[in-house]
């Protein structure tokens, strides 16, 4: 495990869907954590945490020199406020390092209960200038997490605008919303789901083909084939080649995008940007960036990548019309569980089919990844198997490296 001593000049910040993904943060690199309980969080279908969870988590963090930020982010209609109320009250004895809100009346409820709490205030909420910025910084407000409209010069002067101890988070990898910073309203139109209650569809990843109804056969002009057109598709962010420019513009905490990703998604891109971050935080003067990091990034499921508005107001390059479809090049097929040193075998635990004869890639924290290829295989009764078929399958593996526990097994396609 690292040292989180001393406070990083830059944070790296990942998503935590359940308690496996928020300890594979930590333990590939992650600074900090970003979680949702239950209830009031707008990533309803990730795993989510219940009250005893979170106090586990939050112990388990601090323990391990990290922390851990709750996100209390909805816009709540009438109707939930007793209920988030009552929800306030019983995680206020649990020690959060920072709340993620975006509605004025939810930070009220907070304080109310937990005066002493760090407020982060969400991207939901939209801030995109200095002048909003200061405003939220006079109410209390510790962070301030970007709308993903801003660009990099905006941002730095929000940067210079605002008081030194106002932190600047800003997302630089992961999904792009076609509505501004995330406030739409299209789920709930088409699917009876709220996305600003944590119920998203995603329909802007759906097919579509468009025709006015009074002018039939008559199309706009959108290229399409027999899959449709995604016209609302956006290609997904990443800022792994540009971490210089953002700690230049003064953002302090990365953010990676993905609360509903795996965790072989978490500890892939974990990896990746912390090796990127590191580098440059070594010697920033001459940092010059490994194409290693962005190949390292690919073998996690993503969509083609764009820079968003960092650098401009993005174009059709930064649309995918073709398919909403994620590139999968490598599957994630192992766990390691218990290596035995005294017989030399390694306990792995089956997340995709892998067999005999496989060159496998393993990697694991601060581990660059390296090859095996497995000659032999045995099931839990030790008997030779030739395959692992089963989901969850517990096999024991001879390698001739022996890996860590907790280290990742993956096979390119």
């Amino acid at each position: 495990m690292k040292n989180n001593d001393k406070k990083p000049e830059l944070e790296l910040l990942a998503p935590a869907g359940d308690m496996e993904k928020l300890k594979t943060a930590v333990r590939f690199g992650a600074d900090a954590v970003y979680f949702g309980g239950e209830m009031f969080s707008l990533r309803a279908g990730a795993g989510n945490f219940t009250v005893p969870e979170i106090e586990e988590a939050m112990d388990w963090l601090h323990a391990n020199n990290a922390k851990g930020y709750m996100t209390i982010n909805i816009y709540p209609h009438n109707g939930d406020i007793l209920p988030l109320k009552d929800y306030i009250g019983k995680i206020r004895h649990i020690p959060v390092d920072a709340f993620l809100v975006s509605d004025p009346g939810v930070m009220g409820l907070i304080r109310e209960q937990i005066p002493d709490a760090e407020i982060h205030l969400s991207t939901q909420a939209n801030t995109t200038n200095y002048l909003t910025a200061r405003f939220w910084a006079s109410q209390g407000v510790k962070r301030i997490v970007c709308a993903r409209e801003m660009s990099l010069e905006e941002i730095k002067i929000m940067r210079a605008e605002l008081p030194e101890d106002i932190e600047i988070e800003s997302f630089v990898h992961g999904a792009m919303c076609i509505s501004y910073s995330g406030r739409c309203l299209l789920s709930n139109f088409m699917a009876g789901r709220d996305a600003n209650r944590g119920a998203c569809t995603h329909p802007c990843r759906w097919k579509y083909a468009l025709v006015e109804e009074q002018r039939p056969g008559q199309y706009y002009p959108i290229e399409e084939d027999s899959y449709g057109s995604y016209i609302l598709n956006s290609r997904d962010l990443c800022m792994i080649d540009h971490i210089p420019d953002l700690a230049e513009a003064g953002v302090y905490s990365l953010k990676i995008e993905g609360r509903m990703k795996s965790m072989y998604y978490v500890a892939t891109v974990v990896t990746a940007y912390r090796a990127a971050i590191d580098s440059y935080l070594s010697d920033p003067e001459n940092y010059v960036f490994d194409t290693g990091y962005y190949d390292e990034l690919c073998k996690a499921s993503h969509r083609e990548f764009t820079h968003g508005f960092y650098y401009n107001k993005p174009t059709d390059k930064d649309q995918n019309y073709i398919t909403s479809d994620y590139t999968r090049d490598y599957s994630f097929i192992g766990l390691v569980r218990e290596t035995d040193r005294s017989t030399g075998l390694t306990t792995v635990e089956q997340r995709n089919k892998f067999s005999v004869g496989d060159t496998v890639e393993i990697f694991g924290p601060y581990t660059p990844y390296y090859e095996e290829t497995i000659r032999e295989m045995y099931d839990e009764e030790g008997n030779a198997v030739q395959s692992a078929p089963h989901p969850q399958q517990i096999l024991r593996i001879r390698f001739e490296r022996i890996p860590e526990e907790g280290f990742i097994l993956r096979k390119k396609k």
